[in-house]
């Protein structure tokens, strides 16, 4: 059964940096694509990143040349570093997991981003 445990949210101020993990488990975690979604209040969730299992990385118009995503196929875990933050980063953010020929993602539970102006 696959898990995924997301850490590293918190409280920052404007222009700060984060970085969120996202751990696997109950899967060969190389073969994968993963990605970062985030959801802010009132609002939908989106997509903020992806990281092929090749390593190919793509990134939302508004995270771009903020955000990067990178994953440790070692530790089975995949991260989201996030520097010049801004109040409108502030939501919950949730690692996701697309094993290879499927639509289907495993979810994590969020961890919560709050950017104080």
């Amino acid at each position: 059964q696959v898990e995924l445990v997301e850490s590293g949210g918190g409280l920052v101020q404007a222009g700060g940096s984060l970085r969120l993990s996202c751990a696997a488990s109950g899967t060969i975690f190389s073969i994968n694509t993963m990605a970062w979604y985030r959801q802010a209040p009132g609002k939908q969730r989106v997509l903020v990143a992806t990281i092929t299992s090749g390593g190919s990385t793509n990134y939302s118009d508004s995270v771009k040349g903020r955000f990067t995503i990178s994953r440790d196929n070692a530790k089975n875990t995949v991260h989201l570093q996030m520097t010049s933050l801004k109040p409108e980063d502030t939501a919950v953010y949730y690692c996701t997991l697309r094993p290879p020929f499927t639509m289907n993602d495993y979810w994590g539970q969020g961890t919560q981003v709050t950017v104080s102006s």
